[in-house]
């Protein structure tokens, strides 16, 4: 609904704005999940816009906070929507990705829902949750964002909770020079090239 702007007259001819909903907030915060289907261990993130570089940094930050419990594994599927920021032919998102398999030294497996079909991502219930957390709460500074999601459970479990600070600017493009390396990384399905990418890091995680 859009914003209604309202002014006041008083005797004197003085002249105040006001609004006839709750003001715009004064900053954005996004939210962004990482479910791990096994254990039903749940993580959002909250930044001020969805874009590749956000994917990327919300991947490395929830894998920091999660490697020493998973010291074992050497493989990671990510299962995701086929969105304009992370689609399989998203120049900056596949960049970030490699750069992440080496980073972390993790085998990294990107699956695409079909479009249409995100309904079918665990994660999307996991939203429905969130929201009955904050449903009718004013959500005016990241405190009370916070404290919500902090109230909501999945499988009887009280998420981990991070923001995710930095700017996003939009539009960030791969010159096509540095994309023909990028593309040599990716190993995509021949059935499917754009819904099933694989990045075998440079190094092997250690143990």
């Amino acid at each position: 609904m859009p914003w209604g702007e309202k002014t006041r007259t008083d005797s004197q001819g003085n002249v105040t704005k006001g609004w006839d909903h709750d003001p715009p907030a004064k900053e954005k915060l996004v939210p962004f999940g990482i479910l791990i289907l096994a254990s039903g261990a749940l993580t959002l993130l909250f930044g001020n816009h969805e874009t590749s570089d956000f994917w990327g940094d919300c991947l490395r930050a929830w894998w920091i906070s999660v490697r020493s419990k998973h010291r074992k594994i050497r493989r990671l599927v990510i299962y995701l929507d086929n969105g304009p920021k992370n689609s399989g032919v998203r120049t900056q998102f596949l960049k970030r990705m490699v750069q992440f398999a080496d980073w972390s030294g993790l085998e990294i497996r990107l699956i695409y829902y079909p479009p249409y079909h995100s309904k079918y991502n665990p994660i999307e219930r996991c939203w429905s949750s969130l929201q009955k957390k904050w449903n009718g709460v004013l959500l005016k500074c990241w405190e009370i964002v916070e404290a919500c999601a902090l109230r909501m459970n999945w499988k009887g479990v009280h998420p981990r909770v991070m923001r995710i600070e930095g700017n996003y600017p939009t539009g960030v493009i791969v010159p096509k020079t540095e994309m023909k390396e990028i593309n040599k990384r990716l190993q995509r399905s021949k059935a499917l090239r754009k819904y099933d990418i694989t990045i075998t890091p440079k190094r092997t995680r250690g143990r």
